[in-house]
């Protein structure tokens, strides 16, 4: 409750204000309206000079308290530094199942989405014409083979001619030209063979295709692994040309995960593996990489280095590394998303307070250093990666510092602070129950 105190007014003050009222009232504007007026301007000017000294008595400074903050010492410890990525699965092998010849498909024969084994027929095309060809392939095969039997047979009783007249030419039996007739023949015949062997050649190689285009009509799994969904329905007219595929098989266990870090993060990696003397495939063999699945959970199988792709991107300007990861019971799938995480280095003897502490204008960053004197000191750092609710600091503090990590908003350089112990559980609740009452 507020109280006024005042001083009454002696008798030649409120003589002097009389004396300013009739002098008022004798003015120029002396009418009885005026008159009206000047009076009640005269008790308001009186009433605010009453209230004004009232609460000029009252209204006394009140003494500054030091503001209550929470401090918290910076820490020094080794903190593994880990990244993360997004990742997308992708079979080991991933085949995709085309037709090898023209035809209509007349049967499916696997399941849709089934575990498939090497070999397993897949689909089958009409094998009609392809039959037929074989068999007349097969009779064009039989027929070249009779023309080189012939041929053979007219090309011994030819050399028989020339191995008779031989020696009766030499004689004078016969005359030479007979023996030059006799030769021209065997070279004919001779001639007549080997055409005869390349019409064999070339129908067995007709027979072979034949063959082999019978034999791609039924299409068949080249891998084990699962396959996808049909593109194709019976009755449909499936050629090499077409334009998607029939299926795709893809081997899940292992499974690949794909990730893109960007050349800058690859260079600074390479960097770090030159300090410990380690190629770029030795330490990434020696990292241990953990899959975060969409849902949120960890998946329980460790990662392993697969592959690090040749070039950077040079639309993205990342380069493609990949992790193998088991998968018994084929939980994973490709075409799937995820996190890969792995710790990339140890920051040895890193300085950590809490993010909190750190406030961020526009690209400076600062924080409020509590001297032993409970004095505040405003300190520019530099900062590095950001661990939880930590952030290491490159540059600025040292061991021990007793930096501000709640309250910041209360302090200025110079300022006396009343230092408490910071805890963040209760900071967090506090700061959760105010937010639920303003709400």
């Amino acid at each position: 409750m507020v109280s006024f105190s005042f001083q009454v007014p002696s008798a030649s003050e409120i003589l002097d204000d009389s004396m300013t009222l009739r002098r008022f009232r004798t003015a120029s504007f002396a009418h009885p309206a005026w008159a009206l007026s000047s009076r009640a301007i005269l008790l308001v000017l009186l009433g605010a000079i009453f209230f004004g000294s009232a609460g000029c008595e009252n209204a006394k400074p009140a003494a500054s308290s030091p503001a209550d903050v929470e401090v918290t010492p910076v820490l020094q410890k080794d903190v593994p530094i880990t990244r993360e990525w997004v990742a997308t699965l992708t079979g080991k092998i991933n085949a995709q199942i085309r037709a090898q010849v023209p035809g209509y498909l007349v049967q499916q024969l696997y399941t849709n989405g089934a575990f498939v084994r090497k070999g397993a027929p897949l689909f089958q095309l009409d094998s009609r014409t392809f039959q037929a060809s074989m068999d007349q392939a097969k009779g064009v095969l039989e027929q070249a083979k009779g023309d080189l039997a012939r041929a053979q047979a007219q090309q011994g009783k030819t050399q028989l001619d020339v191995n008779r007249y031989t020696p009766l030419a030499q004689t004078g039996a016969i005359s030479k030209q007979e023996l030059d007739d006799a030769v021209q023949s065997n070279l004919s015949a001779l001639a007549q063979v080997e055409a005869s062997k390349a019409a064999v050649a070339s129908a067995q190689a007709a027979l072979e295709t034949a063959r082999l285009n019978l034999g791609y009509s039924t299409i068949i799994a080249p891998i084990d692994g699962v396959a996808g969904i049909s593109t194709a329905q019976v009755g449909d007219f499936i050629s090499p040309q077409s334009p998607s595929p029939l299926t795709t098989i893809s081997t899940v266990n292992p499974i690949l995960a794909n990730i893109t870090p960007s050349e800058q993060e690859y260079l600074r990696a390479v960097r770090e593996f030159e300090k410990t003397g380690e190629s770029d495939e030795q330490a990434l063999r020696r990292i241990e990489w953990r899959l975060i699945l969409t849902d949120g959970s960890a998946y329980p199988e460790k990662g392993s280095y697969y592959a690090l792709d040749r070039q950077v991107d040079i639309g993205t300007g990342a380069i493609l590394l990949q992790i193998e990861f088991p998968n018994p019971g084929n939980i994973l799938r490709p075409g799937g998303f995820g996190n890969i995480r792995a710790v990339t280095r140890m920051d040895k003897g890193a300085l950590l307070v809490p993010q909190r502490a750190v406030t961020d204008i526009q690209g400076k960053y600062l924080v409020a250093v509590v001297g032993g004197d409970n004095k505040v000191k405003i300190v520019p750092v530099s900062v590095g990666e950001r661990v939880g609710d930590l952030w290491i600091i490159s540059a600025g503090l040292k061991p021990g510092d007793r930096v501000v990590a709640e309250g910041t908003q209360k302090v200025a350089d110079g300022a006396v602070v009343n230092p408490k112990t910071y805890s963040p559980g209760a900071s967090a609740a506090s700061q959760s129950s105010g937010g639920s009452a303003g709400n």
